[in-house]
């Protein structure tokens, strides 16, 4: 069972016979067990030679057990197997209703705490055009069952305070739910409650870097790297009343590498939605948006962002078959002048939409405050570089 196929399809050939449902429950589950054993051996192990195709099989079982009622350790295997496997669109429409039930309170905590996974995994099936088969009822289910990501088992709050994110996973499901936002199939199952816990979490400039630098070093919904679908996403949650994280959606639309700079329809569609939003809600947070595109820390996140695109990386769901892209310290000069030379031409984007005269580009960004210190180092002249095209818009 060196790859596991053997295993798959045994467990298709159980499920598929005409013995009692008892029978083969117990037997499958049987064999998702071995699974297991063999490819979760070390805690750390990655699921990495799952193949699509072997996905029905975990369903199945994962849905026969439900039918049964039978919520057992091997059921928990399948889960498991589930959230690490590689990415697909293919199956929404199944694991749907294996999530809904999944997320329920009268479920185990442990299978709660996989199905988020699961959901984030699977992110890409839930923004095909087979979901629009799925009735309404169901999709509201699925949106009223992830609820607030922050509240899944593993992330409690404590005295009313977040309590100290390990990892970013209810970020990532967050940024799912942001995606909802974009979509017409799911915006209107949306509510505020769906992202109180973020609201709270990302009313701070650490905060939000913290759901930034998630969001540019982990695979998002498409929707997110089109200037349309983030003003899409922009509008809605503004509608529910939900200005933090729509600040959030409006930073990762100006950081660099997201949106296309020469697409001038969708920057004429970003620039007034984020004026808007700034003559509504306190043009103080212009600042904070100002802060993000020049943020030093996050440089390795911008290049990766860059390369990605550079290198015909377009489809963020590739992210799931390739490590996450990090660069060490001492990358290449070469790449960073590319990234100063795109912060330039987002900064003089911003002047220009707040009014400044282009005349008086230069000597705006001759000096930067970067962390209160005063740093020169975008006004220097840059040398043309192969992103130049790409990077920036200058006439």
């Amino acid at each position: 069972m060196e790859s596991g196929e053997l295993g798959f399809r045994w467990i298709t050939e159980i499920l598929n016979s005409r013995y009692e449902e008892e029978w083969r429950e117990q037997v499958a589950s049987e064999i998702v067990e071995s699974l297991g054993k063999h490819f979760f051996r070390k805690h750390l192990v990655s699921f990495i030679t799952m193949q699509p195709a072997w996905i029905p099989s975990l369903l199945g079982i994962l849905s026969l057990s439900e039918k049964l009622d039978k919520q057992s350790r091997q059921t928990l295997v399948a889960l498991r197997i589930m959230a690490t496997s590689k990415a697909s669109a293919d199956f929404g429409t199944m694991i749907l209703p294996i999530l809904v039930s999944s997320l329920l309170p009268t479920h185990p905590l442990q299978s709660r705490r996989l199905a988020p996974q699961v959901f984030y995994r699977f992110m890409f099936g839930w923004f095909t055009s087979q979901m629009e088969n799925v009735p309404s009822e169901d999709l509201n289910k699925l949106v009223r069952a992830v609820g607030d990501p922050f509240h899944s088992p593993d992330f409690p709050l404590q005295d009313g305070e977040p309590m100290h994110l390990p990892y970013c996973d209810p970020i990532m499901v967050t940024t799912v739910l942001i995606g909802f936002a974009s979509s017409d199939l799911w915006r209107n199952h949306l509510r505020c409650s769906n992202f109180t816990s973020f609201e709270e979490i990302v009313s701070t400039w650490d905060g939000k870097r913290t759901a930034l630098r998630c969001m540019a070093d982990h695979p998002l919904p498409e929707c997110l790297f089109s200037a349309t679908g983030i003003v899409m996403a922009i509008r809605h949650l503004e509608e529910i009343q939900c200005p933090n994280t729509t600040e959030v959606v409006i930073m990762w639309a100006w950081t660099i590498g997201v949106v296309n700079p020469v697409d001038c329809d969708g920057w004429q569609l970003i620039g007034r939605d984020t004026l808007r939003f700034c003559q509504t809600r306190g043009m103080e947070r212009l600042i904070a948006l100002k802060r993000h595109i020049t943020d030093r820390t996050m440089e390795s996140s911008y290049i990766a962002l860059l390369l990605v695109k550079h290198h015909g990386k377009s489809q963020m769901k590739d992210f799931f078959e390739l490590p996450v892209l990090k660069l060490e310290p001492n990358v290449t000069s070469g790449y960073h002048t590319c990234l100063y030379l795109a912060q330039a031409c987002q900064l003089r984007r911003l002047y220009q939409l707040v009014g400044y005269d282009p005349t008086m580009w230069e000597d705006v960004v001759a000096v930067e405050e970067v962390d209160g210190k005063t740093d020169a180092s975008l006004g220097h002249s840059l040398a043309l570089s192969p992103f130049m095209d790409w990077a920036c818009d200058y006439p």
